[in-house]
């Protein structure tokens, strides 16, 4: 049984009955485009998904990449998915006309997207990967970098990574030591020799085309030899795996070698390794050290960075929420088609009676019901965040700078949210999906094992869970004097006042009494002088940002139903029933502990344990 694919049914109802993707059509950007040329990238990604990626879903997990002592071999399959996604225009695809692109609203393409990651997020990867190094090039490159290593990557013909984490320091950047000797001018800038140790570098080593762009964080030595000293001497680099001459031309190995590759639970279609650089394997330009082009300024890597990691966090939510509702259709279908029991009463102690379905037991709908309002819910927490980069771009380009401020205000505290929330709550879809399936659900034979194998990477990799709650908590919700806090409630109550007159009001009010629990627990939060204190509980902060946020999505999604009443808006509002009666009321829970500022994790010590 193939991974079904996200129904068109659900995307459409989020695409144009609550977002409204059509008045897009009014900004210039994306005049030329029309709903139906929507509808024909999404079909063009639904084929490409079932006949491409998902039929090498389950065998690329068996066959891991491996290495025979000279190249980095994967699944031939995974290298035509590649190939495939490379070839059909979708790397580039919300990027201007002057590079090639679609100008595709951004929402759009990642509506077309999700199926592709549902299919196969191991093959999905690396194209990701390669757009995100593209746009971070676009937005930060030279004209000479953008024409030599960002536009082949637009074209499919080769792909891009982004080496941040090494041994030793993890997700402690500050405590990086790659260095970057200056070595001197080229015609893609100052020219750097690099040498030191990254980990965890997805599409690190491959051979599936033709180069492979490293977007590299180092430091570069003070005038006595020393790296400077935490984040602000960080400074980012191309380093290409082979050489370009300035038209363009493909030359020598650049110092850059494999150290070894990563064995992971999931994703194992996705090659991950560590990277050696400057160790003295290759001599590019008859020397050792890999040669690298600075990008921007020196000591300003990691605002660069931060523009391809912000775009990757909401590519990881999208990826969570893909896994999670292709496990929830998975275990939909099972619960439909498998006999198991009778319902309690005297008739379900008669064996001559017929079993009944999986999905006529309450427990079984209730676990349904959880999928179900974790994959939809997360789906638009997503989607929601891509309609806001394109606002933002359409106010851009129209020099509307107090909307370009507004839109970039709510993506900066809503990205937290879009990466953490659904890595957190579909994976625990995940693993309902397989209890659903029962025994069956813990063999090999059946998908849901690896759907959520697959999902637990994504509450760590791009910034674990820990790490989002202390960017929320520590800096998004205080930042510009809580500006973006503000305008994160007032769009929460906006909705609420609107529902008020509907037959949602209950939703409402639900949704009402904790986002004003909200309000007063941070600004409680934020009036602790110590920030090791006041950052101690930021996860169990996250949680309940991230459980409100659902909540008004749901609200949203009831409201944009109307007057509706087939079988998908009934069973839409029952799914916004169980969230508000269900899943908001845990974070009455977290808000208690918040607003007791609980010391309970900050006072242990090591030796207790």
């Amino acid at each position: 049984m193939s991974v079904p694919l996200i129904t068109r049914r659900e995307l459409k109802f989020q695409l144009h009955d609550w977002l409204r993707v059509d008045a897009l059509l009014h900004a210039p950007r994306f005049a030329a485009h029309s709903a139906e040329t929507f509808d024909a990238v999404m079909d063009g990604c639904d084929r490409l998904a079932a006949e491409v990626f998902a039929p090498c879903y389950q065998a690329a997990d068996r066959d891991e990449p491996h290495f025979d002592g000279e190249n980095v071999s994967v699944h031939p399959q995974i290298a035509e998915a590649v190939r495939a996604f490379a070839v059909s225009g979708l790397v580039s695809a919300t990027e201007d006309e002057s590079v090639g692109g679609m100008q595709l609203p951004v929402v759009v393409e990642k509506a077309a997207l999700v199926n592709l990651y549902a299919a196969n997020i191991g093959a999905c990867a690396y194209p990701l990967l390669t757009m995100g190094n593209a746009r971070l090039l676009l937005a930060h490159g030279t004209q000479a970098q953008i024409e030599a290593f960002a536009m082949p990557q637009l074209r499919g013909e080769w792909t891009g990574t982004m080496c941040l984490s090494e041994p030793q320091a993890g997700s402690s950047l500050s405590d990086i030591t790659t260095r970057a000797e200056y070595e001197r001018e080229s015609p893609f800038g100052p020219q750097y020799r690099i040498s030191g140790r990254k980990m965890w570098i997805s599409g690190g080593e491959h051979e599936i085309l033709g180069n492979i762009v490293h977007l590299v964080l180092a430091k570069v030595p003070d005038a006595d030899g020393k790296l400077p000293a935490g984040t602000r001497g960080i400074s980012l680099f191309i380093v290409p795996r082979s050489l370009v001459d300035a038209d363009g031309n493909v030359g020598e190995r650049n110092d850059v070698s494999l150290a070894g590759l990563n064995h992971k639970l999931g994703y194992r279609a996705t090659v991950n390794c560590a990277l050696n650089f400057g160790e003295g394997r290759f001599k590019p330009e008859g020397r050792a050290g890999a040669i690298g082009y600075l990008v921007g300024k020196p000591g300003e890597g990691l605002a660069g960075m931060f523009h391809m990691m912000n775009d990757a966090r909401i590519g990881v939510g999208l990826g969570a929420v893909a896994l999670g509702y292709a496990g929830y259709l998975l275990a939909l279908d099972y619960a439909r088609n498998r006999p198991q029991g009778r319902l309690p009463g005297p008739a379900g102690k008669d064996p001559s009676q017929p079993q009944q379905p999986l999905v006529a037991h309450a427990d079984v709908r209730r676990m349904l019901l959880a999928q179900k309002s974790y994959a939809e819910g997360g789906l638009g927490l997503v989607l929601y965040c891509a309609r806001l980069v394109d606002e933002a771009r359409i106010a851009r380009e129209a020099g509307d700078a107090a909307l370009v401020s507004s839109r970039e205000l709510l993506l900066d505290i809503l990205t937290p949210i879009a990466k953490s929330w659904p890595s957190q709550w579909c994976l625990a879809g995940n693993d309902l999906a397989i209890q659903v399936h029962g025994g069956y659900g813990y063999t090999r034979d059946y998908k849901v094992e690896q759907l959520w194998r697959d999902n637990r990477l994504n509450p760590i990799h791009e910034g674990t869970h820990g790490i989002q709650g202390i960017d929320l908590l520590g800096r998004k919700v205080a930042m510009f004097d809580g500006a973006a806090f503000a305008a994160h409630g007032a769009l929460l109550d906006a909705s609420i006042t609107r529902a008020l007159d509907t037959s949602s009001a209950a939703l409402a009010d639900a949704l009402s009494i904790r986002l004003t629990r909200l309000r007063d627990v941070t600004a409680s939060l934020l009036r602790v002088a110590d920030p090791v204190a006041r950052l101690a509980n930021a996860s169990a902060y996250l949680e309940a940002f991230g459980h409100i946020t659902v909540a008004w999505i749901w609200l949203e999604q009831v409201l944009a139903l109307g007057d509706r009443d087939d079988d998908f808006a009934r069973g839409k509002r029952q799914a916004a029933r169980y969230f508000m009666q269900w899943e908001l009321p845990r974070a009455d829970a977290w808000l208690d502990r918040l607003a007791d500022n609980d010391d309970t994790a900050l006072a242990m010590r090591d030796d207790w344990f």
